[in-house]
């Protein structure tokens, strides 16, 4: 039996740093992945492969040109499945080699193998090929195996016309027509980016709203650029079962009984913890009825002081970039080192087409607060860069509070928005108030002047005094 300081399974965001961190640390650590290759879902069927589409989408379809070239345009004029699929291998790629070396460079051993705790401190991991199953020792574990596709039992999923998100990668022929059950993050994102490539899309929803936690009046904006392209919407819609027409084409019925038939079906309606194998009660631990483990907030410690747990694994946010933070946090707190705390504002990026950003308090936020507060609002075609884009739409959002004129959130949506947020994001960790956008220089022509135009705009309607504040360069809409 051979014995480490720490042993991580999984080897996604919150997987892969936690290793690095221990490793940095000086402590022996072993990694096991249940995929051939390194990079868990983040790598293989999530985070990079969708955004990879994204991008090949917007590309050739020339979405980015239309504002300039009419709708008409289009940079590739008969796109295909393998179109879609030939960037998403080149990253893919690149991904693993690049993680290969990190592990390599830091001297963290990798297994490929299936894990599984005989107790809280011992674990086997069975490999493929015929090969002897190997037992591993460890003092400390960080569970940071991800999730996958909620498969519900009644939802017929055949791999071709009624598929879940992981096997839409796999597509051998785009259709005419998409529905997508589920309007969360995964589903709204493949609902536009299919949408973007003129297909069809039907977004089925058993909530009266969606997507929560973003701002109401950037909801508001995102349904209507969706209804302004003819993606239909069916909120409010419950799935009873789905089932097939005399073309063999998938039929959702909708307890309304306004059924929806299209080509192809994505079940996009949430996902598991992908902890069924790990026989985690011999751990003593125990999961809900997703498969999730439960932390302390604090510590990312499980119900077992030594047994940390990171990702997707854990729940809300469920996302690569908080993830990282997490397995560097469980690492760190793991061998005694105090950890830098988890940030209380962190971005939240939704890759839908328009993209949307956030951070901080929303407005239903701040009045559940009874803050005294004031919008400021811009519009990217206000923006010099935003004409030059042929920009229609996008908007930005700022909310400031009117006692101390601090930043509370910000919320954006359209082109770039999830690089833009970084800029709203440091002014509100640096406790940075409307003064900040009112009196520094933004690069001309940017879609970073939509802070200043936003920040006016706030400033006009509850800070200017009765002489109105000077009027900067570019933005005369703003501050009349």
């Amino acid at each position: 039996m051979t014995r480490f300081d720490l042993i991580v399974i999984g080897s996604g965001p919150s997987g892969r740093r936690a290793a690095v961190q221990a490793a940095k640390l000086g402590k022996t650590v072993l990694v096991v992945e249940k995929r051939e290759r390194v990079g868990g879902v983040s790598v293989h069927t999530g985070t990079i492969p969708s955004k990879s589409l994204r991008e090949t989408v917007l590309n050739l379809t020339g979405w980015r040109e239309r504002g300039f070239y009419g709708s008409a345009y289009r940079v590739k004029k008969d796109i295909s499945a393998a179109d879609l699929r030939v960037r998403g291998s080149k990253i893919l790629e690149h991904e693993v080699d690049v993680l290969d070396h990190q592990f390599a460079r830091n001297r963290v051993a990798t297994l490929t193998g299936e894990a599984r705790f005989l107790d809280p401190n011992h674990i086997v991991v069975t490999r493929g090929g015929g090969a002897e199953p190997e037992h591993f020792e460890a003092d400390r574990f960080v569970i940071a195996c991800g999730t996958r596709p909620h498969r519900p039992a009644n939802i017929p999923f055949d791999g071709r016309t009624v598929i879940d998100s992981d096997e839409i990668l796999k597509l051998e022929t785009l259709p005419r027509s998409m529905t997508v059950v589920g309007a969360g993050v995964i589903g709204v994102e493949y609902a536009t980016i299919f949408s973007a490539l003129e297909i069809a899309v039907t977004l089925v929803e058993p909530r009266a709203t969606f997507l929560d936690f973003i701002d109401r009046e950037m909801i508001e904006e995102f349904v209507h650029e969706l209804r302004d392209r003819n993606v239909s919407l069916r909120l409010g819609a419950e799935v009873t079962a789905v089932e097939f027409d005399h073309a063999g084409r998938p039929v959702c019925r909708i307890a309304s009984g306004r059924d929806v038939t299209s080509d192809v079906l994505l079940y996009a309606a949430g996902r598991m913890g992908s902890t069924d194998g790990l026989d985690l009660d011999k751990a003593g631990l125990e999961t809900d009825n997703r498969g999730r483990l439960t932390v302390d907030p604090k510590t990312l410690q499980t119900a077992v002081p030594h047994i940390y747990a990171a990702g997707d694994v854990i729940g809300f946010p469920s996302l690569a970039s908080t993830s990282m933070e997490q397995g560097r946090f469980a690492a760190c707190h793991a061998f005694g080192l105090e950890p830098t705390p988890l940030p209380d504002h962190f971005p939240y990026g939704i890759y839908a087409v328009p993209e949307m950003s956030t951070v901080g308090m929303s407005e239903e936020d701040v009045k559940k607060r009874q803050i005294p507060y004031e919008c400021g609002i811009a519009r990217f075609r206000e923006t010099s860069r935003g004409h030059i884009m042929g920009l229609q739409t996008g908007m930005m959002k700022m909310i400031f509070s009117k006692k101390t004129r601090r930043v509370l959130g910000v919320h954006i949506i359209g082109e770039g928005a999830t690089e833009l947020i970084h800029i709203g994001q440091a002014v509100m960790a640096l406790k940075g108030t409307i003064d900040y956008f009112m009196e520094s220089t933004f690069n001309y022509p940017t879609l970073a002047e939509a802070y200043k135009i936003a920040a006016l705009d706030a400033w006009n309607r509850a800070f200017a005094p009765s002489v109105a504040a000077p009027e900067t360069p570019g933005m005369q809409e703003a501050a009349e």
